[in-house]
């Protein structure tokens, strides 16, 4: 598989690599999500000032610098190198692609300029992993929009300006047809929204949503009304390959961490790297990281591909990504002992954050049965 980076794309790579390694301070950014606000907006302000990344997969028209899947990938691993805990996947990925196919020039306009936070609010208490389970409705009552239902577990809502939710407007529940998008604009304060907010083990922010007779103007609609299941399936798939992207920066830092402290932690009065079991252990950490990598490059190369090709192929990236995360994750903090699990090791840190992508966009026994029906015959 020919992976060779562009010019311009190694500059992408090298600038923001640079930046975090001397701007985004692990230990401030952990004050931040316990203690503050929950991420840091000069980060972000940064991100979309200094970098351009936060338009780096979109046309030039909205401000972007019209790169694509690659581009999100170098930009992923780069943030989880640096276990950066700011909305990029939820924002400049998945809400970006729903508004750039939904034709929403003036939302995704801000969220390119780092003025607008926008997240996805998709799954709801009976949904389990299928997007496809939508009870939540929304009926037309003149020029407005009428929102009934729950959403839960909405990743960076609490950061948010707005929030994009899947309601039903026909067809039955489980039914892809029949599926809408809207934007509900955070700041504009309305009855019939409650927004419960929390900390996820990870340190990320998220929240419940629940709606009871919100109304929306018409305009809230994106797209087709009942039309949005394509365009959300292929969201799901981008962000899936973008945090298996970020998942891979993670294990890269805690191998290489780990590697480190074997070469200093003394034993028997000689370096515990130095002991050959030990040793095999890292370098079962290494052939899986890189697995996991390769299985990445093949699911970014498919992302622009027909809807089978590139859900057979982040379904594999997933599957192979989330096997790695738990044993990279867990061989890293078993060799660093007790210290691994404390707060103020890195590799703590990095072995939730680990644990918590095997779950986003669907976890890694969901993304198996959907490679084996998508292979079946």
């Amino acid at each position: 598989m020919d992976f060779k980076l562009s010019d311009e794309q190694e500059l992408l790579r090298g600038g923001l690599s640079k930046f975090l390694a001397t701007r985004y301070d692990l230990e401030k950014s952990r004050s931040a999500a316990k203690t503050g606000k929950g991420w840091q907006p000069d980060i972000w302000r940064a991100f979309a000032d200094e970098l351009g990344i936060l338009g780096a997969t979109l046309p030039e028209e909205h401000g972007g610098i019209g790169g694509g899947p690659v581009e999100m990938m170098l930009i992923a691993e780069a943030l989880g190198h640096a276990l950066v805990i700011e909305p990029y996947v939820d924002t400049a990925v998945v809400a970006a692609g729903l508004l750039r196919r939904a034709g929403a020039t003036d939302l995704l306009d801000g969220v390119v300029a780092g003025d607008s936070i926008v997240t996805l609010a998709a799954t709801e208490p009976t949904s389990g992993e299928y997007w496809q389970d939508v009870s939540t409705t929304a009926e037309r009552d003149g020029d407005q929009w009428v929102l009934h239902g729950t959403k839960i577990v909405s990743a960076g809502t609490p950061l948010a300006s707005h929030v994009l939710v899947t309601a039903r407007t026909s067809g039955r529940r489980c039914d892809a047809d029949g599926i809408s998008l809207l934007a509900v604009d955070l700041g504009a304060a309305a009855p019939g929204i409650e927004l419960h907010h929390y900390r996820t083990i990870d340190d990320r922010r998220a929240s419940d949503i629940l709606l009871d007779g919100l109304r929306l103007p018409a305009a809230a609609l994106l797209g087709e009304q009942g039309g949005a299941w394509p365009s959300l399936s292929q969201a799901r798939d981008q962000g899936a390959a973008a945090i298996c992207a970020e998942a891979v920066g993670c294990m890269r830092k805690v191998l290489a961490d780990t590697v480190e402290y074997c070469k200093q932690r003394q034993q028997f009065g000689q370096p515990i790297g130095s002991f050959q079991v030990l040793q095999h252990r890292m370098v079962d950490m290494y052939m899986e990281v890189e697995q996991a990598a390769a299985a990445v490059h093949l699911a970014i190369l498919n992302l622009e591909a027909d809807d089978a090709s590139r859900a057979r192929a982040v379904s594999a990236a997933k599957a192979t990504v989330g096997r790695a995360a738990q044993f990279v994750g867990q061989q890293a903090v078993q060799l660093h002992g007790g210290m691994g699990m404390t707060e103020e090791l890195a590799i703590g840190h990095y072995f939730k954050r680990l644990t918590a992508l095997q779950f986003e966009f669907g976890s890694t026994d969901h993304h198996i049965t959907r490679y084996a029906q998508l292979t079946a015959g």
